[in-house]
């Protein structure tokens, strides 16, 4: 089948690079030139497991090519995939602007018949934006061209996205069309082979569906902070409570996890953009809002904790900061709690050295258009774990990556010079860490015997 994909961000570029694995033939379209060149050349802007390795075979095999030109993207398509970005506005709502300009794009250029997929989350009843934006713009032009609008949402996690899109949980289409949704399922059938992965329902619920699953996935997640708060006050441990709920097959074990907050491009923006969705209709929204309050204060407990640990002066301390991207596997910054514990550090007066696996350049560039040239200069960036350890007095575990897993805590009780590890992933076993001579302050891990803060 011929494909064209509009945007070639995150999910844009996996989803051309998955689709045109299967076989299809797939144009990928960016208005940035610079980007469409790198890629063109096998050169992939962000890090995700297994997509550089995906996107040059198929480019080798040339099922997959990059333009600049929409009009030449969509000359052959059956099927085109919006996935430009939604960024947030100041009131939370989502950004349509690119959307609709693709929209209007489509409609300038359109010659054959062709679905149009919606894969960009966006607010509930975009899809009948987008179907007035292509209807406008060929009407403009004198010309009447067979079209569908179908909403797909993605549920890609970030240092998973191959593997999601190669084998869903569910596949998702909004539509009301038989001949759109034949398009889709013969699009996706090589995705669905063990099952049928399908789940057509109308425009709207589809839009919805993804608002949802995201918000439900942040409320669990801030649910175990509130409850870490819970066992921090009674002298209980969060990871015990989280074993005992997990097992209840009514709740499950997954995303509750208690830490430093969540962040990235999708949980703090949907929730945003959800609760603004609820305003805007009148309805009396008051969990959502909740979720995203609770985040936002957990956010700012490690820097509490640090500073309490310190009697409040941080002036002079220097923080080693394990971990920058906002989750394991990305370098993906956007939200991290990492960023804002570093700035608040810097502002009261702390030095950092920073390593990330992957996320040392992007954090840079995401401080550097927030902080002052004096902030900046307090942050250093490390290239190994070790090295941000080496004149350090706390440590502070911000992402999950394996490779802080197991690190050699004998070796951490002689480097840092106040002795203590701050554990925002509950990584650690807080009798391992103090049997080496250190304090252990995590999160919700305060049961018999550990320290406070």
């Amino acid at each position: 089948m011929n494909v064209c994909i509009v945007g070639s961000g995150y999910v844009g570029l996996v989803t051309a690079a998955c689709l045109a694995d299967m076989g299809n033939e797939v144009v990928a379209v960016d208005a940035d030139a610079a980007k469409v060149a790198a890629l063109a050349a096998g050169r992939i802007p962000i890090h995700e497991p297994g997509l550089g390795e995906l996107v040059g075979r198929n480019l080798q095999a040339s099922r997959l090519r990059f333009t600049a030109s929409l009009a030449e993207g969509i000359a052959s398509a059956e099927v085109i995939f919006i996935a430009v970005g939604t960024p947030p506005q100041e009131d939370g709502s989502a950004d349509l602007r690119h959307v609709l300009d693709v929209a209007s794009g489509i409609g300038q250029h359109l010659q054959d018949p062709v679905v149009i997929v919606n894969k960009s989350t966006v607010p509930v009843g975009t899809a009948s934006l987008v179907r007035d934006a292509v209807s406008a713009a060929l009407q403009a032009r004198g010309v009447q061209v067979a079209f569908e609008v179908v909403s797909n949402p993605e549920f890609l996690k970030e240092g998973a996205a191959i593997a999601d899109f190669q084998r869903p949980d569910r596949i998702v289409i909004g539509s009301g069309s038989d001949w759109a949704i034949d398009v889709m399922r013969q699009l996706y059938g090589p995705f669905s082979r063990a099952r049928d992965k399908f789940i057509v329902m109308d425009e709207r619920s589809a839009e919805l569906t993804k608002y949802a699953a995201n918000a439900m996935l942040a409320a669990r997640i801030s649910f175990m902070n509130e409850m870490a708060l819970m066992a921090d006050a009674l002298g209980a441990d969060v990871e015990q409570v989280r074993r005992g709920i997990g097992t209840d097959p009514r709740i499950g074990p997954y995303f509750l996890y208690a830490g430093a907050g969540f962040g990235g491009s999708c949980f703090p923006k949907d929730l945003r953009a959800l609760v603004h969705m609820a305003q805007a209709n009148g309805v009396p929204a008051e969990l959502l809002p909740a979720v995203v309050q609770v985040n936002e204060r957990q956010q700012r407990l490690m820097f509490e904790r640090i500073r309490a640990f310190f009697g409040g002066s941080l002036a002079g301390r220097r923080v080693a900061v394990w971990g920058l991207a906002f989750k394991p596997e990305t370098d993906d910054v956007r939200e991290a709690p990492s960023l804002l514990l570093i700035r608040a550090l810097v502002d009261a007066g702390a030095e950092i050295s920073a390593y990330d696996p992957q996320a040392n350049a992007t954090a840079r560039t995401a401080l550097q258009a927030v902080m002052t040239p004096a902030e900046l200069a307090q942050i250093r960036y490390c290239d190994s774990a070790r090295a941000a350890v080496d004149g350090a007095d706390v440590l502070a575990l911000m992402t999950e990556w394996k490779e802080f897993r197991s690190p050699d805590f004998a070796w951490l009780s002689g480097q840092l010079r106040a002795k203590a590890i701050f554990d925002g992933r509950n990584q650690y076993q807080p009798e391992v860490v103090q049997a080496h001579g250190m304090a252990y302050v995590g999160i919700g891990r305060r049961g018999p015997g550990a320290p406070t803060a």
